[in-house]
């Protein structure tokens, strides 16, 4: 009889419990889901934000190419049309010599010896008929070679012309599909602000600690100040500082922009873009990691963080988010590379 109510009592102690609990554990497990749902949207949203930035900058080069080419058209096109003016200018030498061959000028040696009046002027009178001879070879060699480096010129100017329609061709479609991709991150980009903007207190505080942030002593990874360290220094200066999508400071950053304004504040420009990073630099395996090595993370390289020594790096997660130090593991690792 005791043994039943002890179980009873028990049972009720665990219904009431559950009870009590099940409003906060439903909670949770709401929160939970709603942001690793939103943990996956931000990574493609800011995958896509990295490919379309990649984009961008393809496309700026490619137009600064069409323009050098074009420039280099011109220039092509300004000496072929020199060269032909040469080639005229040749053939009107080779046509004065014709025209005093035919008066007369030019005779055959036996003609100059037997008319002249002297041994002196026969001699006289041959030598010039061989310089005459001789600059009139030189006139059609240079004819020649006018002629050659006309065309050529020509050919080369229609050939640069030719790549550079081509890749005028190649850019207005690369333009076109990035038009299509930003409206496509941009409606992306506004879902995830949104819903970020709409989370309670509570959903907020989860949502910025879901990469496990770190709280550190600044004096132990700050004060260096040299090589890849002034970086780091950089970085670590910007804790807090908001997200922003395709944003490089000095106010706001996403992940590699972040990365990019920290090795400015150095003097070095690096690739802007998280898989332009992850392309650059020297490769650096994981164990052997020192504070300024830029890390990738995730499939593609979507993502990246800042060394700072002691398995810590300071990036820029997502929208929402500030500059945070977390631990090297808070994502899969991709590769690293040191600049």
């Amino acid at each position: 009889m005791f043994t039943r109510r002890w179980v009873g009592l028990v049972s009720s102690c665990v219904l009431v419990c559950s009870l009590l609990q099940s409003p906060q554990a439903a909670f949770a497990t709401e929160v939970d889901q709603l942001i690793a749902e939103m943990d996956t949207i931000s990574q493609t949203v800011s995958a896509q934000n990295e490919e379309v930035k990649q984009l961008e900058i393809d496309v700026t080069d490619r137009e600064a190419k069409v323009a050098a080419i074009q420039e280099q058209v011109s220039k092509l096109k300004q000496e072929a049309d020199q060269a032909a003016q040469n080639v005229q200018a040749n053939r009107g030498d080779i046509d004065k010599i014709a025209q005093a061959k035919y008066r007369g000028t030019v005779l055959d040696p036996l003609t100059i010896a037997v008319s002249a009046e002297n041994p002196q002027n026969a001699i006289d009178r041959m030598s010039y008929l061989g310089t005459l001879s001789k600059s009139t070879s030189e006139v059609v060699q240079s004819l020649q070679a006018e002629s050659k480096k006309s065309a050529d010129a020509l050919d080369e100017a229609n050939r640069m012309k030719a790549e550079a329609e081509f890749q005028l061709g190649d850019l207005k479609a690369r333009l076109e599909k990035l038009n299509q991709e930003k409206q496509e991150l941009d409606a992306q980009q506004i879902e995830i602000r949104d819903r970020v903007n709409q989370l309670s207190p509570e959903e907020r505080q989860v949502w910025i600690a879901k990469n496990g942030p770190l709280d550190i002593n600044l004096s132990d990874f700050v004060g260096a100040g040299t090589g890849a360290s002034a970086a780091v220094d950089a970085a670590l200066s910007k804790l807090g500082a908001p997200y922003g999508w395709g944003a490089i400071g000095p106010n706001e950053f996403d992940c590699s922009g972040l990365i990019y304004w920290a090795y400015q504040q150095m003097g070095k420009t690096l690739p802007r873009t998280s898989q332009a990073q992850m392309e650059g630099g020297t490769p650096v395996s994981k164990d052997q990691l020192q504070p300024g090595d830029v890390i990738g993370y995730y499939p593609g390289a979507t993502h990246v963080g800042l060394y700072i020594g002691d398995g810590k790096i300071v990036h820029a997660s997502d929208y929402g988010i500030p500059v945070q130090v977390v631990s090297v593991d808070s994502a899969p690792f991709y590769g690293a590379r040191r600049y």
